[in-house]
This record gives C-alpha cells, structure tokens and sequence, in this order.
C-alpha cells in the first residue's frame, strides 16, 4: 500500500499556495512586519549616532545628548522588537490553524477509495508536522525576506553614504558567498521534503502497529515491528539530518562571509585611515554597519532556507488536498418518524476496487421493495458486502445503475442519501469517547425517550445499569472495554436512533450469543414492518425468515427467493443449508 502521494508538477509554485493560507491574517502580519522594520530602522541609527559621538568625544564637546539618544534607540529597539516578534507569531499561528481546518475537514471528505491507497499514518503527518512548519515559513520565510531585505537594502545604501569604497570592499566578499548559496539552496529543499516524507511513513508505521497491539502480541512479533518502526525512525533521522547539513551549510556560508568582510574592511579602512583618506569614526560607523548587516542577511538566508522547507511541506500538503474527495454539503435533516421505506435496485452493476484489481461485481442485478427483510448470502468474496458499500457511494460503480426510490445514488445530495440509511458494518467499530457519545454520533438531537427505548431495544440497558457511569462510561481507544457482542449492539442502536428509511446489517449478530442473536433477530423482523432492511449473512439460521433471500457467488446474483423455494431450486443455497444445519444438528 502506498504511503505517499503521487506529486502534480503542474500545480501552483509554493510561493502562490503560502499566499492563499496567508491572505487572510495579512493585516496582523503587515503590522508585524511594520514593527520589524521600524526596529531595524532604530537600530540602523545607532552607528550614525556613534559616529557623531566619537567626533564630539573628539572635538571635546559634550556627550549626554547622544548618550541619551543611544540609550533611547536601545530600549525602543527592544520593546518593538518583541511586540512585532508577538504579533507575527500570533499570526503565523493563525496561518497553522487555517491550514489545519482546511486540510482536516478535506480529509474527513476523502472518497473512501483515495483513503484505501494511503496510509492513515501518513495523512496524520501532513495535518501535523507538515502544517507546523507553515508557522516558520510564515514568519522567518515571507515576513524575514521583506523585512530582512528592506533593512539590508537601506543597510548597503547607509554604508555607500558613510564610504563607498568599504562598500565595494565588503559587496565583493558577498557576492562571493552567494554564489556558494546559490549551490546549496536547491539541496535544502530536495532534503526537506525526503524528510518530510520519512516522518509519514514512521507515522504509518506506529499507526499500523497500535491499530493492531493484540495480535502483534499475539503473534509474538514485538521485535520484528520494533525493528520496523526503528528502521522508519532511523531513516527520518537519516533524512532531517542531511536537509540539517545542508541549512547548516547554508548558515555557516552567510557566517563566513560577513566575518571575512569585517576582517577585510578592518584591513582596508585601516589603510584608509593611516592615508588620511578618511577619519576614525567613519572606520568605527562602518565596522558598525558591518556587525549591522549580519542580522538582515542572516534573516535572508534564513528565509530562503525556511522556504525550501515550508514549500516542500506545502507540496505535501497540497498533494492531499488533491486526493478525491466528496463534495462539500451541510448535513441534511434525518428521516421523520414514520417516513416511508426506500426501495433499492441494482442493474448490470460492475464494480472493481482498484483498475489493478480483478471485478468484485460482474453485472450484479436485483430488486428490493419497499418494507421488509431481504438477505445476502454466499460463499466470502462473492460481493456482498461490497452492495452496502456501493449504496453508501463510498464507491461508484464501474458500470450499471444502482438506485435508491427509484433515482440513481449518482443524482442524490449525498448527505440527503446517508441520511436516509442506517449502516452496521462488520467490525462494527466504536469510536473513542463515551458510550452515549457512540449511541448519538449519527443522530446527536436523539431524545432521551428515544435513546432508552432504542437500549433497550437492542438490550443494552443492562450494560448500561452495570458500567459504573452508565452512559458517561469511555468506551477506551476502538471500544477496547466493550465485548465484541457489545460493540455490535451499540453499533445497531446508533443506526436506529437515526431512524432509518433503509437498515443495512452487514453480519451485524456474528459475535453475539444465542440468546441475544435471537432477540435482535426478532428486532430486526420488527424493524422490517416499517422499514426496508438489507443483511448480510453467513449464518443461514439468521435469515431464514426473511421476505426473500439473494443468493450472490462470484461477483453475480445466482438466484432469489424465500427460503423454503432456494432449498428446492438453487444447489449452492441447498449445499449451504444442509452443511449449516448439519452442524447445528451436530
């Protein structure tokens, strides 16, 4: 199974995606960046004014004005510095948290096929270490490269004013370093994103391994999976620390050049100085400047760095914002009570879950009237489940029509369809939280009338007398402190609180024991009175009741009718009968 997204190269440059998560915080980041520069402007005027205080200390004349004057620039330099480095970080938090709700609530849309060929880890690692380094790209890459740039620019032009031939000196050293930069950079980024990608698939790993503790456990493989996550581990280390030499490399340039650059205007103004050419205190202003000018270009490189970091982050962001997805929709209103059953039809339906893999369905045909109990069965992977799944539109069918009242699942507003039907699916999976938080996920408005009746239904209420805070009791990580059989009397009570126009069960009684499985069955033959409802079934003791019976092998429908006709008329449905009850009676 993959663990990555296949990158579009034709998609938006970096820097176009950053702005879209940018634009709306821009006025705090503006007034941000604002204070940033009125700090940088502060701190420009300190060599001017050290100049002009070694010529009065010079000239004899007095020095408590500029004394004063320096001490002012200091403090405000500080205090706006800090509430300008408040301020863009409050905002480049807020950049974070747009770019979090906008991916989270795509990926809670994903078509359940995109969701088969990735890996939950990995999507994990993008809504979180990959959204997080937006704050950094945020503040150091976009508000660092205007505001850093606009102080080194106003910077070299100060430094051309107090002496153009130091300047030229100390350009030269630079540009000697850029050009090594210009090297270097492209690396960053490559580095950065193999990084990246190394801590989704670490992520993969450990969710793969705690989805499944038990039978790791069980199996005895802790030390073959520890190996594996420590192999994922190791090579997200092995990654973050070459796109480190790498911005370290790129760091320690910008370093080396501004430390040559001052020990060549040392040389040169010292020279200059001895000539007569200019005086101690220009030499001292510009020494200055020079210290001066390692802060915006250290900001320089630090933001070119950052953003080959952040636009291979939001290249992996944007790779799952193009995963397919279901449309955006408000939730529509559940069934009112009483509301009439749906019918359910599939025509010449072929359907496959992958172009890769073979047809699970091959032109699978039937017909559900409305109201009453109609049943699937047949030997496993005949297609049974895969019907619920296509009526859902977790998946749409190849080729056919599959309707629902008549109108093709293709022409409903999808949350309009949902709402019409209740789901249990075969692992009946139960979500962290409390148990009433699981009984009222699909129908949160449920009254507490309803809800009793519904426990008691699906013989809940003497789970719930004995927990020891009745409904308030957390159900553990996957609905660990609930039995197999509980979990799936609290799935089926959470699809009918939401009162269904049509029930799906897909072997909603397997792991409940005779006396319960006997109850629910007379439940779901009272539910049918009012409702449609589909089950898929390997026990034919379940369903021998129902209206009629759906016989699928191989991806077809073979054969339907009630029981006592199947047993008469089809073989597989006859075989699997005497083998069943041959066993029971055995």
């Amino acid at each position: 199974m993959s663990t990555t997204v296949t990158e579009d190269p034709s998609g938006p440059p970096a820097w176009r995606l950053l702005l879209s998560y940018v634009r709306p915080h821009r006025w705090a980041l503006l007034g941000g960046a604002l204070l940033s520069l009125v700090t940088g402007a502060t701190g420009l005027a300190l060599p001017l004014v050290a100049r002009e205080l070694i010529d009065d200390l010079a000239h004899d004349r007095a020095v408590t004005g500029a004394l004063l004057l320096m001490t002012a620039l200091v403090i405000g330099n500080t205090v706006l510095g800090a509430v300008g480095s408040y301020v863009l970080r409050r905002a480049a938090e807020s950049v974070v948290l747009g770019a979090r709700r906008t991916l989270s609530s795509y990926l809670l849309r994903l078509r359940i096929a995109a969701v088969d060929r990735t890996e939950p880890g990995d999507l994990m690692a993008r809504i979180t270490s990959d959204t997080t380094l937006l704050r950094e790209v945020t503040t150091d890459s976009m508000i660092g490269l205007g505001t850093g740039g606009l102080t080194l620019l106003a910077t070299v032009a100060l430094m051309g004013y107090v002496e153009p031939v130091l300047l030229a000196v100390t350009l030269g050293v630079l540009a000697l370093a850029g050009t090594l930069l210009g090297v270097v950079v492209p690396r960053i980024r490559r580095a950065s994103k193999q990084a990246q990608e190394a801590v989704g698939v670490m992520g993969a790993s450990l969710e793969r391994v705690l989805g499944a503790l038990r039978t790791v456990k069980a199996s005895g493989a802790e030390p073959r999976e520890e190996r594996t996550l420590h192999d994922a581990a190791r090579e997200s280390w092995r990654m973050s620390v070459r796109a480190a030499k790498w911005s370290a490399a790129a760091g320690n340039t910008a370093g080396l050049a501004m430390q040559l650059a001052f020990i060549t205007v040392l040389a040169v103004g010292g020279a200059r100085v001895a000539t007569g050419a200019i005086d101690i205190g220009t030499l001292v202003a510009f020494l200055l400047f020079v210290f001066y000018l390692m802060a915006p270009i250290s900001q320089v490189v630090g933001a070119v760095t950052q953003y080959q970091a952040g636009s291979a982050a939001l290249a992996r962001i944007q790779e799952a914002l193009r995963l397919p997805a279901e449309p955006a929709a408000p939730p529509a209103a559940l069934p009112s009570p009483g509301a009439a059953p749906a019918a359910v039809a599939f025509e010449d339906v072929r359907f496959r879950y992958a172009e890769d893999l073979p047809y699970v369905h091959h032109g699978v045909t039937f017909s559900v009237p409305p109201q009453g109990l109609t049943a699937f069965v047949g030997p496993s992977g005949a297609g049974k489940t895969t019907v619920f799944s296509l009526i859902e539109r977790f998946y749409d069918p190849e080729s056919g029509v599959i309707t629902v009242d008549g109108r093709d699942v293709a022409d409903w507003n999808l949350p309009e369809l949902r709402a019409a039907i209740g789901y249990v699916e075969q692992d009946a999976p139960v979500l962290s939280g409390s148990l009433r938080d699981n009984l009222l996920l699909g129908n949160p408005d449920a009254g507490e009338d309803t809800l009793t009746r519904v426990l008691k239904t699906t013989r809940l209420d003497g789970l719930v007398s004995r927990l020891p805070q009745g409904l308030g009791t957390l159900v553990g990580h996957r609905g660990t402190k609930l039995s197999g059989g509980e979990r799936q009397r609290v799935a089926i009570a959470r699809a009918l609180l939401r009162r269904p126009r049509l029930l799906l069960l897909d072997e909603a009684t397997s792991q409940l024991d005779a006396v319960n499985e006997a109850a629910l069955r007379d439940t779901v033959a009272d539910v049918a009175r009012t409702t449609t409802v589909l089950v898929v079934a390997h026990r034919l003791s379940t369903v021998t009741a129902a209206d009629r019976i759906v016989v699928m092998d191989a991806g077809r429908v073979r054969a339907v009718g009630t029981h006592r006709e199947l047993v008469a008329s089809d073989p597989l449905y006859g075989e699997l009968a005497a083998t069943q009850f041959l066993a029971t009676a055995g």
